[in-house]
């Protein structure tokens, strides 16, 4: 097997084992501790049309005992060495990570690898951890803040698995079985999928061979990509009037793949219009009108579409105000953004770069992310280069295709009565973007 250490930093060293899997290490000269987990290019979006909420719940079970050790064997042995083990689902990818000492990286991949290819998937368990999903999904519609979220993603992609909940509903998670988690695994648990990284206290050498031989389990065969339709960015509106004392308010349109060229300038274009104290709607919605305590804006990517979104929250009140002016906003961004906001916007990206490589459970997420999505490893100063190249001509014609050449995707719940309708705030985007 070769090693492939990376041009741009000699710690980095890639190798691709012959089952398929990809391993990535990241040396972190003095760090007594290690991040290190195995991330899976397979998230919400691969369940078929029946299979909702079912990833997730699948990350759920993989804690929950294996025919080595039983749940609380797991979660003693991690804890006794003063570790943590932990796993997220996401719309395209789920990762399972450990942040332990370096002396018990061994430990974290024997539990990692044991929870990935032996879990048993206990009856038992699993309608323990059903019930557990369906307080999740309770407190989630509990949430106004949670709600609009998820509506925001169905209507935007109305009748697709990009638009779903993550976490199911009540109905499909109580119907699923042990077969159908062990069929899911299969089918979407295949090492040409999987990627195991670290950082921090490790010798690449070492880890691999212990990844080669305890993740020898995994099943090899290659699957078909992408296993799900290509998405279809609908647009609408879905309102939910309750009872609180708060509107929460998404108005978002769709966004950028993350392969796709102007990527990075839509994160930049999120930045300048809602990414901090300085942005252009918190000065202009909070500091300047004091309409509400928090907005900001948000550019969500996927391998073939993305979301571009603006949330606040405010009094019922304030709400047909609010609404006007961050359409205001909008239309004030294809006619001029100035240098200085870009610089301020790529400094902050520069300056979470850096931070990464303090952190090796940052460094381990961020080295993850680029092999699984991007296939290869991008040095920093890539990214520099691709941030510098971003023009304020560049960024008020990206904010003329985004906000104004489609449907809006709106989402809403709290008291709605004062908020405009679906059709007037179409309108003001049109006239807005004549």
């Amino acid at each position: 097997m070769d090693i492939e250490i990376q041009p741009h930093n000699p710690n980095i060293a890639l190798t691709r084992l012959p089952s398929g899997l990809t391993v990535v290490t990241e040396h972190m000269p003095h760090l007594e501790s290690a991040a290190l987990g195995v991330w899976v290019r397979s998230g919400a979006r691969d369940e078929t049309p029946d299979e909702h909420g079912l990833a997730h719940l699948l990350e759920h079970m993989a804690f929950k005992g294996t025919a080595k050790r039983s749940a609380r064997q797991i979660a003693e042995e991690i804890e006794n060495v003063g570790g943590e083990l932990n796993a997220a689902t996401s719309t395209e990818t789920t990762s399972y990570y450990a942040r332990v000492l370096k002396d018990d990286v061994p430990l974290a991949v024997d539990l990692l690898a044991d929870i990935l290819t032996g879990s048993t998937f206990d009856e038992e368990e699993l309608e323990r951890e059903k019930n557990v999903i369906l307080q999740e999904i309770g407190a989630a519609n509990d949430t106004p803040d949670d709600v609009v979220f998820d509506h925001f993603s169905e209507t935007a992609f109305a009748g697709q698995t990009v638009g779903r909940s993550i976490l199911g509903t009540p109905d499909s998670v109580n119907g699923f079985s042990r077969d159908d988690i062990s069929a899911y695994l299969t089918r979407n648990y295949t090492t040409d999928r999987m990627f195991v990284v670290a950082a921090g206290g490790i010798e690449h050498e070492a880890f691999v061979a212990q990844v080669q031989e305890r993740f020898e389990g995994l099943n090899q065969a290659k699957s078909p990509e992408p296993t799900y339709e290509k998405a279809r960015y609908t647009g609408g509106d879905k309102r939910e009037e309750r009872d609180l004392m708060d509107a929460q308010v998404l108005i978002g349109f769709e966004g950028i793949a993350y392969h796709m060229r102007d990527f990075y300038a839509s994160q930049i274009l999120a930045s300048v219009l809602g990414g901090g104290m300085s942005s252009r709607l918190f000065q202009e919605v909070r500091e300047k009108r004091g309409l509400c305590y928090s907005v900001y804006a948000f550019h969500w990517a996927f391998s073939d579409t993305g979301l571009f979104g603006i949330h606040a929250a405010t009094g019922a009140e304030d709400l047909e105000e609010l609404v006007n002016v961050i359409i205001g906003e909008l239309g004030k961004a294809t006619q001029r953004i100035d240098q200085q906001e870009i610089d301020r916007a790529r400094a902050q990206v520069r300056a979470q770069l850096l931070m990464a490589k303090e952190s090796p459970a940052a460094r381990a997420g961020q080295l993850a992310r680029q092999i699984m999505l991007f296939g290869k490893l991008i040095p920093s100063k890539d990214v520099l280069e691709r941030l510098a190249a971003i023009t304020p001509d560049r960024l008020t014609d990206l904010s003329e295709r985004l906000f104004f050449s489609g449907k809006p995707t709106v989402s809403a719940i709290g008291p709605l009565d004062k908020m405009a309708s679906a059709k007037d705030i179409l309108s003001s985007l049109s006239r807005r973007g004549a």
